[in-house]
């Protein structure tokens, strides 16, 4: 499992200092009903707003 999660999001109430994300799961789904070939075709589940 991956120790470190990086994240851009600084709109999502889990981004934290240095692009790292602080949920305790992450989920990821696809977006396109099909396999997914390229990072467009998915989506992050975990995110919230922080506002």
């Amino acid at each position: 499992m991956a120790q470190d999660v990086l994240c851009e999001v600084n709109s999502c109430k889990y981004w934290a200092n240095g692009n790292k994300c602080s949920a305790s799961s992450i989920y990821v789904v696809n977006n396109r009903g099909k396999r997914a070939t390229n990072t467009e075709e998915t989506d992050c589940k975990t995110f919230e707003s922080k506002v």
